[in-house]
C-alpha cells in the first residue's frame, strides 16, 4: 500500500527528514510515533502531496507521488493538524462541498453525506454550525471530509491532539471501526494512545526510523520485559491468593500489589512478564473462580519506553555521524522531475495555442474569400 524509500526531505541546508524508509500493507493502522520537530508532519505531508521530496522514492498503491500526484490524492484522504473547516458551515453542507472538491457528482454526493455522517457519528449535529461544535465534533468533520470520497488510505496528523479523555475514546473507537475499510496512518507525540489504536508503530527520531513494531516487541526489546497492571475480584479469601495464582502463569516475572487500594474485595496488581500473557493471566484467574475487572499496559512502561526510544544525540553530533547538508546526489530529483513535467506540459501547451491561432486565421481567409466571391457574384447578376 504505502513504501517509501530513501526519502529526504531538505529545508535549504537543514535536513528535515531522511534517510526515511518503511512500507505498510494495506488494512493496517499504524502510528507514526515521535517528538515535537521528529519529522512527522513532513512525512505525512509528502505522502499526500502537499509537499515534494527532496529526493528518494514514496509509493501510493504503486504510484509515485512526484510522477502522479492527481491519482495519488484520489487514493488519500488527508487530515492536517489543523482541520481545513468552514466555520460558518453546517457538517451536512460542507461534506457537500468537500464531495464536490472531489469531483464526486451530486447524485453521488447526495448519498454518500449521510453515509459518512453515520459513519463519524455525526447526525446529530449534521445540521449545527461547524463553530457551535466542540473540538472533538470538529475532528470528526475533519475526518468526514477526508473519507467522503472512498480514499484507501486514511493520513491523520495528530487526530487526537487536545482531545478530552472521553473524546480520546471516541476517536480511538472511530478509528477501529473504519480500520476494516481503510489503510491509516496516523502521527502523535503521546505512545500511551497511540498504542491503544495502532497495530504497528513507527517510531521516528531526527528525520529517520529508530525502533518499529508493535507496542508489546517495542516493550521486550527495551525493557526486557512486559508489564502490565491489572485488578482482581472474587471472594476474600481467593483474592489473597490472587498474587499466587498470577506467579504461576508461565512468562510471569514477578507479581507486586500496587499501592492503590480498591473497593470492596478487589486488589490491584503490577504484573512483569517476559512477553504479552494478558490472555493466558485472565483464562488462569477465572479458571480459580476469580474475576478480572481491568488489565491494562502500565502508564510507566509506556513512558519509559518513550523515554528510551526518543533519546539520541542531536544531529550534529549523532554516533552514527551527521549526515549529508544535501541530498544523496545520482539521477532527477523530486524537483527538476516537476520542472521537466511543467516544461513540457508548457511546451504543449504553446503548441495547441499556435495551432489554435493558425485554424483561426485559415478560418477567417476562407471567410473572406467566400465574401469576396459573393460580392462578385451579386455584381455579375447586376
Amino acid at each position: 500500500m504505502i513504501e517509501i524509500r530513501d526519502l529526504y526531505k531538505y529545508y535549504g541546508d537543514r535536513r528535515a527528514v531522511g534517510p526515511l524508509s518503511f512500507t505498510i500493507e494495506a488494512g493496517e493502522i499504524v502510528g507514526l510515533l515521535g517528538l515535537n520537530g521528529a519529522g512527522k508532519t513532513t512525512t505525512l505531508r509528502i505522502l499526500a502531496c502537499d509537499l515534494l521530496p527532496s529526493s528518494g522514492t514514496v509509493l501510493v498503491d504503486g504510484l509515485d507521488v512526484v510522477d502522479n500526484p492527481h491519482e495519488v490524492r484520489s487514493r488519500i484522504g488527508y487530515l492536517p493538524d489543523r482541520p481545513p473547516l468552514y466555520d460558518e458551515m453546517t457538517p451536512r453542507d460542507f461534506l457537500a462541498f468537500a464531495a464536490k472538491l472531489r469531483g464526486m457528482d451530486g447524485s453521488t454526493a447526495e448519498k454518500r453525506v449521510p453515509e459518512v455522517l453515520e459513519m463519524t457519528e455525526l447526525g446529530g449535529v449534521a445540521d449545527d454550525a461547524i463553530s457551535s461544535l466542540s473540538h472533538g465534533f470538529k475532528q470528526r468533520v475533519g475526518i468526514a471530509q477526508a473519507i467522503v470520497h472512498k480514499p484507501r488510505l486514511l493520513v491523520l496528523d495528530e487526530p487526537i491532539s487536545g482531545l478530552d479523555p472521553v473524546q480520546i475514546v471516541e476517536m480511538r473507537r472511530l478509528l477501529r471501526n473504519l480500520k476494516g475499510e481503510l489503510t491509516i496512518l496516523l502521527s502523535s507525540h503521546i505512545l500511551s494512545e497511540i498504542s491503544e489504536t495502532s497495530d504497528r508503530i513507527l517510531v521516528i527520531r531526527d528525520g529517520t526510523i529508530g525502533a518499529q513494531g508493535t507496542p508489546e516487541e517495542l516493550s521486550t526489546k527495551l525493557l526486557e520485559g512486559v508489564r502490565f497492571e491489572i485488578t482482581v475480584v472474587g471472594g476474600s479469601v481467593a483474592v489473597g491468593s490472587a498474587a499466587e495464582v498470577l506467579r504461576s502463569v508461565e512468562g510471569v516475572l514477578a507479581v507486586e500489589p500496587t499501592s492503590s487500594t480498591e473497593p470492596g474485595e478487589a486488589r490491584a496488581f503490577r504484573v512483569e512478564a517476559s512477553r504479552d500473557v494478558r490472555a493466558a493471566l485472565v483464562s488462569t484467574l477465572v479458571a480459580r473462580g476469580l474475576g478480572v475487572v481491568d488489565l491494562r499496559r502500565s502508564e510507566r512502561e509506556l513512558e519509559t519506553v518513550f523515554l528510551r526510544l526518543s533519546a539520541g544525540t542531536g544531529r550534529a553530533g549523532a554516533e552514527e555521524g551527521a549526515l549529508p547538508p544535501t541530498p544523496p546526489s545520482g539521477g532527477a530529483t523530486p524537483q527538476r522531475k516537476k520542472e521537466k513535467r511543467e516544461a513540457s506540459e508548457a511546451e504543449t501547451t504553446k503548441a495547441e495555442t499556435r495551432r489554435a491561432k493558425s485554424e483561426a486565421e485559415a478560418k477567417k481567409t476562407e471567410a473572406e474569400a467566400k465574401k469576396a466571391k459573393d460580392e462578385e457574384d451579386e455584381g455579375e447578376s447586376t
